[in-house]
């Protein structure tokens, strides 16, 4: 069992499916087996090796890539174990559908990053595009459990028919955050685009951050949640930053999205 590093040579011309790009399975291949592995790119394939400097590491289920990726799309698209390091940005669907084990990109990533993520950890210190952990294409639920964290911002409609886990974003989001959302917790820092939470049926939004213009099919909720918010603060302490003294500030909560008959809670730290 070994890990390998992976140096970029050159950009290639068309996109690229690094889907393949498993650390769990790559960990019994030699270097020579590594380099003849084929990833799709436009019509054709290109061989790891032609594209990649392969080196092997002692890491054990650990796979670093190295280079400015953003032609690259699936990074981490279904990873289930093993540590995936990117240092360098990523193309679209990064960390779609992971349901296990670590990918942390240090740059930025595409379109629909961690969409149907179902467990794991996803971690983007840069900025993500739209649709981030929101549904694939044609189905019906968005994420659906593990942890998502970008340092930076993320696009339009961030988390729409997200179904469960957490969700935390340093930067600001575009319009209709959280939009569809049926479940999970999403928290915020920075802040939100026009019609955040449209449509939200459940679920839990902090705005850690400067406060939303509300929809008035939001209403404020005056039962006592005192117990619930420490246990949900405490939680996202653990992420620092603006999220690490959440627990010491009360909270204002608003109820809906009611257009929807939706029973989903907006979380307003004073």
């Amino acid at each position: 069992m070994s890990g390998y590093r992976f140096t970029l040579k050159h950009s290639p011309a068309l996109r690229v499916d690094a889907s393949a790009l498993q650390p769990a399975a790559l960990a019994s291949f030699s270097v020579a087996e590594v380099e003849k592995i084929a990833l799709p790119h436009g019509g054709d394939k290109l061989q790891v090796g032609e594209i990649f400097t392969v080196q092997a590491r002692d890491d054990d289920n650990k796979l670093t890539l190295e280079g400015d990726l953003s032609r690259f799309d699936r990074i981490g698209c279904g990873l289930t174990e093993g540590e995936l390091h990117v240092r360098g940005s990523v193309g679209a669907y990064a960390g779609a559908g992971l349901s296990g084990g670590k990918l942390v990109i240090d740059g930025d990533a595409g379109d629909l990053a961690a969409c149907a993520m179902r467990g794991g950890w996803l971690e983007v210190h840069g900025h993500v595009g739209d649709l981030a952990a929101s549904a694939l294409p044609g189905d019906m639920d968005g994420m659906r459990g593990g942890t998502f964290v970008v340092r930076g911002n993320a696009g339009a409609r961030l988390a729409d028919r997200m179904r469960r886990g957490t969700v935390v974003v340093f930067g600001d989001a575009g319009s209709f955050m959280a939009s569809r959302m049926v479940a999970g917790t999403l928290a915020l820092a920075g802040r939100s685009g026009a019609h955040a939470a449209y449509g939200m049926r459940r679920g839990s939004i902090v705005f850690a951050g400067s406060a939303p213009t509300l929809a008035p099919t939001f209403v404020p909720v005056h039962s006592n949640a005192d117990v619930f918010w420490q246990l949900l603060a405490r939680d996202l302490a653990r992420f620092g930053g603006p999220f690490a003294g959440l627990a010491q500030r009360r909270v204002a909560r608003h109820a809906g999205d009611l257009a929807v008959m939706g029973k989903g809670e907006l979380l307003l730290p004073t």
